[in-house]
């Protein structure tokens, strides 16, 4: 199975045509490469790359009204394929509306930063969830 980093145009547009004045959340799921890959040859770690993805996005991505919900470090797979799922970082990034979320990825400062996430990135999922209301059971 081929490595998935950016989206591709017929996948953003599936996104675009989902209702974009409402909350989302994003699940991001993400596996570095050992050495950052940049275009231009400069050398970082993969998880360095994705730190300065992070300090150059951040700003662009709270202005919007972006937050972290949480982040963790996955230890184990227990349910699931035993290898090629595995993933150095998890998350889910909240968004106020979709169109805040499609904001960010068109501004041309994000997309100066995201020159760190493509190199640093060796695969990832990303899914986008809409928000249910939290009980007291799963689901």
């Amino acid at each position: 199975m081929s490595p998935h980093v950016n989206p591709d145009r017929a996948r953003f547009g599936a996104f675009k045509d989902l209702p974009r004045d409402e909350p989302v959340q994003m699940l991001n799921l993400v596996r570095f490469h050992a050495e950052a890959r940049y275009e231009d040859g400069r050398r970082a770690t993969g998880r360095e790359a994705y730190a300065a993805y992070s300090r150059e996005s951040g700003p662009i991505f709270r202005a919007l009204g972006g937050r972290i919900l949480w982040s963790a470090t996955p230890r184990l797979m227990l349910i699931g394929p035993e290898t090629g799922e595995d993933w150095d970082i998890a998350f889910v990034a909240e968004y106020p509306t979709a169109q805040a979320f499609i904001d960010m990825i068109r501004d041309p400062a994000y997309q100066k930063a995201a020159v760190h996430r493509t190199a640093a990135v060796a695969d990832s999922r990303l899914i986008r969830m809409a928000p249910n209301p939290v009980g007291d059971g799963f689901g």
